[in-house]
């Protein structure tokens, strides 16, 4: 049996980290949504003025999830921390460890950095995901509402 190895991505595993992402817009009804190509990852993922980060978990040699992040900050608490933008491990692969060690390899980076959190998003319909949360240790934070200002609002408001 194959090990389940965790560690980055690199410029050279564009189309693998991109095909992830799709199937996983594809999972949360949202490939309508979906525009990144492999020449943004490469650009945004692993390019000189990077702005995000991306592991990638492997079955063996077989790529079977990714996560991307990137480093935030909480100014009250004076606390570093690391935002979880996506995190997926395919179908075949969910409850045999992949998405633990996709975490627990997060976990460790945060860690190593004296980052004092990782924080994310989840849909509200997905409840697989949040019971695997939870049962990481994860909790809900209550009183938060997630709110995004994009598309031609932006664009407004950035001319007033």
């Amino acid at each position: 049996m194959s090990a389940i190895t965790v560690r980055p991505g690199t410029a050279g595993e564009a189309e693998i980290v991109c095909s992830l992402l799709h199937e996983l817009a594809v999972y949360e009804k949202l490939a309508d949504k979906f525009k990144l190509t492999p020449d943004i990852v490469v650009r945004d993922f692993f390019g000189r003025d990077a702005n995000c980060h991306c592991d990638l978990a492997f079955f063996g040699a077989v790529p079977v999830g990714v996560m991307t992040w990137y480093r935030v900050y909480a100014s009250f608490a004076a606390a570093r921390g690391i935002y979880l933008e996506d995190f997926f491990v395919k179908a075949e692969r969910r409850g045999k460890g992949a998405g633990r060690a996709l975490l627990s390899h997060l976990a460790g980076c945060a860690v190593a950095e004296g980052a004092s959190y990782i924080g994310w998003s989840v849909l509200d319909w997905n409840e697989s995901s949040i019971g695997f949360y939870e049962r990481c240790g994860a909790e809900q934070i209550d009183g938060w509402l997630s709110y995004r200002l994009s598309g031609p609002a932006l664009e407004k408001l950035a001319k007033t």
